[in-house]
C-alpha cells in the first residue's frame, strides 16, 4: 500500500536555516564573552529543540544567565535572519507541488518554535500547504525522541508506517526511525556514518521526486 503522508523537518530541510541558526548562537553566546564557532553548534546543537540548546550553552560555559533569556535572544535572532536572509532549499516548491497533486496529506515536525515557524511560513509562501503542523515545544522531549512526530499521526490519525519523514541531522533522522516511519535524510555531510541507518540518502529534493515515483504503487 502506497504511504500517504509526508512530513518535513524544517531547519536544513526546507529552508537553509542551519546557517542562521549557528550565527544567532554565536552572536548572543558572544555577549556573554563567550567564543564559539559553526562546528561547535553542529556538535552540540544541531537538530535540538531551542530550549536543550540554551541549556547545553550555558552548561558547557557554566553561564549565569537564565537559559530562558539566551532561548529568547536566539529565536529574536534566527527569526530576524530568516526575514531577511532565507531562501527555500533547492526543490522544495516542485516537491510541495507533486505530494499536493498526488493527494499526500502534509505535515511538518519541527524542533523550532513557533515564531521560527512562522517566520519561514510567511518568507516562503508556503503555509497553504501543510495540513498539520507541529513543533517539539509542544512536547515534553524534542528530538531525537520521537514524540513530534507521533503527535502528527495522532492529529492526522494515521498510522506511522504509512508516513515518510524527509530529515537533514542526525537527531532528526534518529527520531523518524523511533516513530516507525520511512525516514529519507539529506544530510549536510553525505559522508557522516551514522546516516547509514536511513531508509534513503539523498543530495536534492528532486531525487526524492524520483523514488515516490518509482515507489508509488
Amino acid at each position: 500500500m502506497k504511504k500517504n503522508t509526508f512530513i518535513f523537518d524544517m531547519d536544513g530541510v526546507i529552508i537553509d536555516s542551519e546557517p542562521h541558526w549557528r550565527e544567532a548562537q554565536i552572536k548572543v553566546l558572544a555577549r556573554q564573552k563567550i567564543s564559539i564557532n559553526a562546528e561547535d553548534c553542529i556538535q552540540y546543537t544541531m537538530g535540538k529543540r531551542i530550549d536543550d540548546v540554551a541549556k547545553i550553552w550555558c552548561s558547557l560555559f557554566q553561564l549565569e544567565t537564565n537559559p530562558k533569556i539566551i532561548e529568547k535572544e536566539i529565536i529574536d535572532a534566527v527569526v530576524l535572519l530568516i526575514k531577511n536572509k532565507g531562501v527555500a532549499k533547492q526543490g522544495l516548491y516542485e516537491l510541495l507541488d507533486y505530494l499536493a497533486k498526488n493527494k499526500y496529506k502534509i505535515a511538518l515536525a519541527t524542533s523550532s518554535s513557533f515564531p521560527i515557524i512562522d517566520a519561514v511560513f510567511d518568507k516562503l509562501s508556503i503555509r497553504h500547504y501543510f495540513n498539520e503542523v507541529n513543533s517539539a515545544d509542544d512536547e515534553e522531549y524534542g528530538k531525537p525522541h520521537p514524540a513530534v512526530y507521533i503527535r502528527v499521526t495522532k492529529k492526522l490519525n494515521i498510522n506511522p508506517t504509512d508516513c515518510i519523514v524527509l530529515e537533514d541531522s542526525v537527531t532528526g533522522m534518529i527520531a523518524g526511525k523511533s516513530a516507525s516511519m520511512t525516514t529519507l535524510v539529506i544530510p549536510e555531510d553525505p559522508n557522516d556514518p551514522r546516516f547509514s541507518v536511513a531508509d534513503q540518502i539523498f543530495s536534492s529534493m528532486t531525487e526524492i521526486i524520483d523514488y515516490l515515483e518509482k515507489n508509488s504503487q
